[in-house]
Order: structure tokens, then sequence, then C-alpha cells
């Protein structure tokens, strides 16, 4: 049976959250909406619309939700040639590929997003396949898009792990059934993480990879790399 390393990118892989909180908050204020940065923050990482959802709540017109996406990526397309990737995390994802796992990508970000985060973690020769929220009719919290990468990747969920840096991607990797990871290179809080569902918790992807031989990607079960 494959092993799969999953991995989401905004936040994880790419120092690219607190941009995000930026375009948020612009798009937000343009349309006349007054959201505290702090607020912005920890619903990164939810689909748009169910960002907007949670920052707007169910009673907004979700009418404006198709502009105020459009605008959100507007801007964060302004950064797409500068979007700046963690510290070893193209050395994490090759040293995992090294020893066997299939690594996939998953992310709630839109396949345009992905592309520019691909080119800023420059490390496609390590990368089995990327589950988008163009992929899914559920993005994260929902177990949706981990059981979609761990199809891509042909491997079981007892056998994977998958790594975050918000509590949706915990909760999405936890009702998935996969082991999970938190980073704190996102700004959310080890507590948070770990009651959504971490089972280890790391400061960055240079973090993990030192200490991958004591991770839970050093006792996972299954197929031994060739």
């Amino acid at each position: 049976m494959n092993r799969a390393a999953l991995f989401d990118v905004d936040g994880t892989l790419a120092d690219t959250n607190h941009l995000h909180v930026i375009c948020w908050w612009e798009a937000l204020r343009q349309a006349g909406h007054d959201v505290p940065t702090h607020d912005i923050h920890r619903a990164v990482g939810l689909p748009g619309e169910d960002l907007l959802a949670h920052l707007l709540g169910e009673g907004r017109d979700p009418k404006d939700d198709e502009a105020l996406s459009a605008a959100h990526a507007t801007l964060y397309a302004t950064y797409f040639d500068r979007l700046p990737a963690l510290d070893s995390a193209a050395r994490l994802l090759r040293e995992l590929d090294r020893r066997g796992w299939r690594v996939v990508l998953v992310t709630s970000a839109k396949d345009t997003e992905l592309d520019a985060l691909r080119r800023a973690v420059a490390a496609d020769d390590a990368i089995t396949a990327t589950a988008s929220s163009d992929d899914v009719s559920e993005g994260k919290p929902a177990p949706e898009p981990v059981r979609h990468a761990l199809a891509l990747a042909e491997a079981s969920a007892r056998d994977s792990v998958f790594v975050g840096d918000t509590v949706w991607d915990m909760e999405a990797g936890a009702r998935a059934g996969v082991t999970c990871v938190g980073l704190l290179c996102g700004g959310i809080p080890r507590a948070d993480l770990e009651e959504a569902g971490a089972r280890a918790v790391f400061r960055d992807p240079a973090h993990l990879l030192a200490h991958l031989d004591t991770s839970p990607f050093a006792d996972t079960p299954g197929q031994a790399p060739d």
C-alpha cells in the first residue's frame, strides 16, 4: 500500500497567510464591511464562500460572494511573482519523496493560485499530485479534499499523514482518518491545532524536516520504501 504525505500549501509550505488576510480585509472594506484582521486570520484556510459565511454570517446576501471573492483574487494575484516559500519547504517534500512517500498538495486555493504557489515552493519533481478546491464540492474542514488526495495517491488513510497550519486542516484530516501534523508558521496557536486533531506540532517545515525520524512520518504503517 502506498503512503501519502499530504500537505496544505498556504501557511504550511508558503508564508502567505498574512497576504490573504490583507487581501480579504481590503476586499471586504471596499464592499463596506468592517472586519477585524484577527477574525480574518482565523478564517484563512476555508474556501472563499465558507470564509465569507464564517466572517459575515449566514444572513449576508450571498449574491455578493462572487464579487468579494473576485476582489480578493485580484488583490492576491498582485503577489503571484513574489510569493515566499517557507524555509526548507522544498527540501522537506523532496526528502519525503526520497523515502517513498507520495506527496500530494491539498489546498483551498483555486487552480490559478495553486500554480503560483507551486512556482514559489519549487519542488514539482517531488509532488505526485495536487487537489485544489476546484476538484471537490465541499472544502475543508469537510474531509472530501483529503479523501480526494488519498485517492490520487492510491493510499489508505491509515498509511498517510496530513500536514497543515489551521484548525480547518486538522479537522479535515481527522475526519478523513489520517494522522494530522500541525505547523505553527501559519500563526495558529499550538493548543488550537491539538484540540482540532493534531497528533504532533512543529514550528515550520524546517523544524519538521529536522525531526522527521521522531515525527508521525517515522511510525506510520505501510509499505517500506525501496
